[in-house]
């Protein structure tokens, strides 16, 4: 079995019909975006290179040029969409099967308790004891965003 068909991210890289759309939300040549599975938090974002990469410094010029564009885009959404305070952006990519390159781009809502602030928002991901966001409510943001994303690109003003 190679690297890459035990790799769940290129598993959802690869073309499916019956894939669940926020398994893909957008995507260029090189990035594709998802909303995290098991997250408490909605809108949690994780976006994946669309090659087998397991290291940062193994992404070419383009894929890296593409990632800052990526990462403020998507802030930006995820402000509009959901009304958050900031996003944190995340990038570990260390847990077993989830080796593949991946950044973690978090809606960080004002009040967020302190005890889920900074590297701690990770206890709202895959743990028990703080349930998933709805699989609905997944599916309602996953198409905000989409379509969010879908519009002309607005300009940060100062």
């Amino acid at each position: 079995m190679s690297a890459q068909s035990a790799c769940l991210s290129c598993v959802h890289n690869a073309d499916n019909p019956n894939r669940r759309p926020e398994h893909w939300i957008a995507s260029d040549e090189h990035w594709r975006v998802a909303h995290a599975f098991g997250a408490a938090v909605a809108g949690w974002l994780v976006l994946v290179p669309r090659r087998h990469v397991v290291t940062i410094a193994d992404l070419t010029d383009e894929e890296a040029a593409a990632l800052g564009t990526w990462q403020v885009r998507l802030s930006r959404a995820l402000h509009a969409v959901t009304g958050c305070a900031k996003t944190y952006v995340v990038q570990f990519a260390e847990r077993a099967g989830f080796e593949h390159v991946h950044f973690h781009i978090v809606p960080r809502a004002d009040g967020l308790p302190e005890q889920f602030q900074g590297p701690r928002v990770f206890a709202l991901l895959g743990k028990p004891d703080q349930p998933a966001v709805s699989s609905a409510e997944v599916t309602r943001v996953s198409a905000a965003l989409h379509a969010h994303l879908q519009s002309p690109p607005l300009h940060a003003t100062s």
